[in-house]
């Protein structure tokens, strides 16, 4: 079930919650020590009905817990001041509880990167005296301890745990966690996201963008309600409040042609415990929200837009995919008209609309039926997709695939998916566009990894979270040869449900996340973890080299082992800097600290080049036409000099729930001149190779890439908007 327990009525929000698995302890527990002059202030609005405060510079508050994480609460108000945070001793920051309007049961200070052990947080007045030399207040209402849990045991001979140590961090002071293995791959835990990653974006050399659903997030927005979206600084791994309205629970995006990013469909009001109108948001299901370039290094004054009053979808989708087609708008593919557990006749959306609407084949605008979506009920939602270099449209659900012809509205039924496995939501695999090069006329080639056998039409109280995924991949090249010999079927060494594939660019695959049973979902089926649908996390990641031969693609010896789980809900893509971000997970109805809780923490997977000596780019222009030819200067380190020079041309694509809408990566043609320093690169020939809009270029010498570098890709103008489509 993906819905959120309704409430009754309205109630005053705080952003205090005690998640499943954590533990609230009141200002006047006996585990809370006091030093100095404090005084108790009674009221129901406080958490247990009080609160201790002070305004004497140097009183001080201590609690010592065990665990992984902890909040301290307390009210904000023109009245207060600062007061200085220390964990184990080390001082951590200064936090300004003053704000111009009163709050109370506020988040003040949270840390959800401690290693599990015993810790002591304090905090002392720091004793800023407010307007006209007042003393200023600082008060505790409450703790909130996140247990944890200690680290597992050893899975395997990789398995090298994080060592306890008293590792104390902000958003800005991330703790690091190296996990190293044989072949110089390496696996660092830096970063707390602050909402949980489940749709994950690169928008800048600097920033990804994070969007969640409407939840009990730490990270909290103009200190009244937590935050659902939010920006990540890649360098610094600090967090930013985005002010989304709309609930954006499972939606889909992509870059439009002029680089804005776009945020379709979500979910309704929520409706919790606490109130229906406590967050703040509204109805996400035809929502369009608006993120504008923004390449700033400090991303300041970006932010989402929506419009609902002048622009939003045709129809309400929730699950549904967006891609980037070859004139630089965008395809809103299938989903459903409200959240649940799996599609049905009833809910199902099978239709096709695009952004800016389009007046195609006598629609004027509104949606295009597709047989496609009705056929591959139950387990249809969020369909892998990719805008193929004739223009058409690769689509998968369920068990089967079709090519669509979205100009002349046409589906070409294609071989389905061997072996009965089901690819997309609940039965979630993951697919990935093969890389595309001049060499062979850039024929496509798909390959969809894990997913399930169960059966869409049994209820889910037939269903466990112990029945097996499937360890399937399945490889099609999309020409007329490669079609009549139908899928290639290849083996993980391990099975997996949710899993993410992420394109290098060296063209390798790297295949991160998932379970080894269970379904996607939380809530449904029996033998739950907590309430996963899910189990049996599996921790390492393949890399799967699409060039070898059958039988030697797949490689996951030597590659680092996570001590975190990574299931529903979590995301993986692509940096600039060449490595692999890992976010995300939580299989739970809101914010939760049981298996498998909600994970907030960073992962930062590195392969072999990243400590290796790498080609530097300079120059760069920042558009690149169609078939147009550039010129780039490189510097290339002297133990790569002679070594093959390749241009990848990537989109780092839109992730969320295993599909990475748009992930696509492109060699260029490219000369070395004779003075070896500089390229010259001839863009895509046109739309079809690589549809106009953002992209990141990469000189990849031998098997060691330079740092991306953005461009424009066509002449980075608005889609074609049809203004008769739109009105209607």
């Amino acid at each position: 079930m993906d819905s959120l327990p309704r409430s009754i009525e309205a109630t005053l929000f705080t952003p205090y919650f005690v998640p499943p698995g954590s533990r609230g302890y009141d200002s006047a527990s006996p585990f809370v020590h006091y030093k100095g002059t404090w005084m108790d202030i009674y009221s129901s609005r406080f958490v247990g009905g009080s609160l201790r405060r002070t305004t004497k510079k140097g009183a001080a508050v201590s609690f010592t817990f065990t665990g992984t994480g902890i909040e301290w609460f307390g009210s904000m108000g023109s009245q207060h001041g600062t007061a200085d945070v220390y964990i184990n001793g080390q001082h951590i920051r200064r936090v300004d509880a003053y704000a111009a309007h009163d709050h109370i049961q506020q988040r003040l200070f949270w840390d959800f990167n401690l290693p599990y052990r015993k810790h002591t947080i304090k905090v002392v007045h720091a004793g800023k005296k407010g307007k006209h030399g007042r003393q200023t207040i600082i008060d505790v209402d409450a703790f909130v301890v996140t247990k944890g849990l200690a680290p597992p045991p050893p899975l395997g001979a990789n398995r090298q745990v994080a060592p306890v140590r008293p590792t104390i961090q902000n958003l800005e002071q991330a703790t690091t966690t190296n996990f190293s293995s044989l072949q110089s791959w390496e696996l660092i835990q830096k970063g707390t996201t602050g909402v949980n990653a489940m749709q994950l974006a690169i928008i800048s050399p600097t920033h990804a963008l994070i969007l969640d659903k409407v939840e009990h997030n730490p990270l909290t927005i103009d200190n009244r309600h937590p935050a659902w979206g939010a920006l990540y600084n890649l360098n610094t791994h600090a967090v930013t409040a985005l002010h989304v309205t709309s609930n954006s629970f499972c939606a889909g995006g992509a870059f439009l042609g002029n680089g804005t990013l776009l945020n379709v469909g979500g979910n309704p009001v929520v409706e919790d415990t606490t109130g229906a109108t406590d967050f703040g948001d509204t109805d996400g299901t035809q929502a369009v929200r608006f993120f504008q370039p923004c390449d700033a290094e400090d991303a300041a004054g970006c932010d989402i837009l929506e419009y609902p009053e002048r622009i939003h979808l045709a129809t309400p989708r929730w699950y549904n995919t967006v891609l980037r087609i070859q004139d630089g708008s965008v395809m809103i593919l299938g989903g459903s008209t409200r959240g649940g557990w799996i599609n049905n006749a009833t809910t199902n959306n099978p239709t096709v609309e695009y952004f800016p609407p389009k007046n195609l084949h006598g629609a004027n605008g509104t949606p295009l039926r597709l047989q496609f979506f009705v056929d591959t009920l139950n387990s249809n939602l969020f369909p892998i997709a990719f805008v193929l270099p004739n223009g058409r449209v690769f689509v998968a659900a369920n068990r089967d695939a079709m090519i669509y012809d979205w100009k002349k509205n046409k589906e070409e039924r294609l071989p389905q998916i061997p072996n009965g496995v089901r690819v997309t939501y609940p039965m979630t695999g993951t697919g990935v566009l093969l890389p595309l090069t001049p060499e062979n006329n850039y024929a496509p080639e798909v390959l969809i990894c894990g997913g399930s056998t169960l059966d869409d039409n049994e209820p889910s109280y037939q269903m466990s979270a112990k029945d097996p995924a499937s360890d399937q991949c399945a490889r099609l090249l999309l020409t007329s040869a490669g079609i009549a010999a139908g899928w290639q079927v290849e083996h993980m060494p391990s099975a997996r449900i949710m899993p993410d594939a992420v394109l290098l660019p060296t063209g390798a695959v790297v295949l991160v996340n998932g379970a080894g049973s269970g379904i996607a979902g939380y809530g449904n089926v029996r033998d739950q973890v907590g309430v996963s649908n899910a189990d049996a996390p599996v921790r390492t990641p393949v890399l799967y080299d699409p060039t070898a031969s059958v039988g030697n693609r797949f490689v996951h010896q030597g590659l680092p082992e996570s001590a975190l789980p990574r299931m529903y809900h979590s995301t993986a893509t692509l940096t600039p800097n060449g490595d692999i971000m890992i976010a995300g997970s939580n299989p739970n109805l809101d914010r939760s600290e049981i298996a498998y809780g909600t994970e907030y923490r960073v992962e930062w997977l590195r392969p072999p080049y990243m400590a290796s000596q790498r080609p530097t780019v300079s120059v760069v222009p920042r558009t690149i036409g169609f078939g147009e030819n550039v010129k780039v200067h490189v510097v290339i380190p002297d133990n790569l000099r002679g070594s093959r020079i390749r241009v990848s041309l990537m989109d780092l694509g839109y992730v969320t729930h295993s599909v990475h809408a748009n992930s696509r990566l492109v060699y260029l043609a490219v000369d070395l001149e004779e003075d070896g320093e500089t390229l010259t690169i001839k863009g895509p020939p046109h739309g079809g190779i690589y549809p106009p809009g953002p992209g990141w270029l990469y000189v990849v010498v031998g098997n060691v890439p330079s740092v991306g570098v953005k461009v424009m890709v066509g002449d980075g103008q608005d889609p074609p908007v049809d203004h008769g489509a739109i009105e209607k």
